[in-house]
């Protein structure tokens, strides 16, 4: 998408791959990529005024969050599974994570790649993994998903711009309401060597993470992987 965007790419054109040779998450990490699940990657023109790109991040998890809970609970109003964001735009549902995103920038050109697991999730890792198929029949392929995660990233990003003289005020509002409530127990592996526990509390004006330790002072941490306690 990169190489795509320094040729004419438009916003919100997009590439979708059956499946990935060298897929990677945050960090550098493989993030393997079997067939059936959705890889796709998006483009963001930034312009003058816009809110700071490194918010884009929480642009993308609410779509993501939005298009995995509307596959699952099939819109209805009545919620079937927790389907929720942790810092700074992982999804999981009931508590296992089923999509991570990761943001690229040359110059003005932002590239947003998902990975959803839609019909399979990688095995022996740290943490609880889900996917799509864990949790009801899959209607369609990761094209369909392609659609569902369209709508919401428009909607929302259209609101990120939107907001340029209040920073990112209305996203941050947004992504609070479907992320693991204020006062949760987590643990943050700010480096290989160091891991600090504390409770969320919230985000900065830059999305940020605030987490109250135990003697009553926030820590701001730009960068970390975050694990709910």
């Amino acid at each position: 998408m990169l190489e795509w965007a320094r040729h004419g790419a438009k916003e919100f054109d997009w590439i979708l791959a059956e499946r990935q040779t060298g897929g990677r998450g945050r960090h550098g990490r493989v993030w393997q990529s079997p067939p059936g699940n959705l890889y796709a990657s998006t483009l963001i023109r930034l312009r003058e005024n816009d809110p700071p790109a490194p918010t884009l991040a929480f642009v993308a998890g609410l779509a993501a969050c939005q298009a995995v809970k509307s596959l699952l609970n099939d819109l209805s109003s009545k919620p079937k599974f927790e389907v929720m964001i942790k810092w700074p735009n992982d999804i999981l549902v009931d508590g296992a994570k089923i999509a991570g995103i990761l943001l690229e920038r040359e110059g003005q050109a932002v590239v947003l790649g998902f990975g959803i697991n839609i019909a399979s999730k990688p095995e022996d890792l740290d943490r609880p993994v889900a996917c799509i198929a864990d949790f009801r029949d899959i209607v369609g392929e990761a094209r369909n998903m392609l659609v569902l995660l369209n709508w919401p990233l428009n909607v929302f990003f259209q609101n990120w711009r939107r907001g340029h003289h209040g920073g990112f005020e209305n996203i941050r509002s947004e992504w609070l309401a479907r992320a693991h409530p204020i006062g949760t127990a987590i643990s943050v592996q700010v480096s290989e060597d160091q891991k600090i526990d504390g409770l969320f509390d919230g985000l900065d004006d830059v999305g940020a993470l605030r987490l109250r330790l135990a003697d009553g002072e926030v820590r701001v941490i730009q960068a970390g992987d975050v694990f709910l306690l």
